[in-house]
């Protein structure tokens, strides 16, 4: 005689019976009164991680467009800049001279 064993869960999602038998544990480990304490609980940590989630993704995008906005800033000021007397041998030898 073999002895076949069926999964828990088939079709990867609980059933009607085991979310019965879920719900019984539950009731028997926290206690009737406490469950909906702990499902709001539950309830208002997922709120606050919403909320936490959605200000670190804005302060993110605020920080692409600003790093976009200097970034274009900064390449307009160095073309702006162009320096047209050559440097010769002697003035690097003297500012190394004068750096040591």
């Amino acid at each position: 005689m073999v002895l076949e064993t069926a999964p828990a869960f088939v079709g990867g999602l609980p059933g009607g019976t085991e979310l019965v038998v879920i719900l019984l544990i539950a009731v028997l480990l926290f206690g009737a009164n406490k469950i909906p304490k702990l499902a709001r609980s539950t309830g208002e940590a997922m709120g606050e991680f919403q909320k936490g989630r959605e200000e670190v993704e804005q302060e993110l995008e605020e920080m692409r467009q600003s790093g976009t906005d200097s970034t274009a800033a900064d390449t307009t000021a160095d073309d702006d800049f162009v320096d047209t007397e050559p440097v010769t041998s002697e003035e690097t030898d003297t500012e190394s001279d004068t750096q040591q």
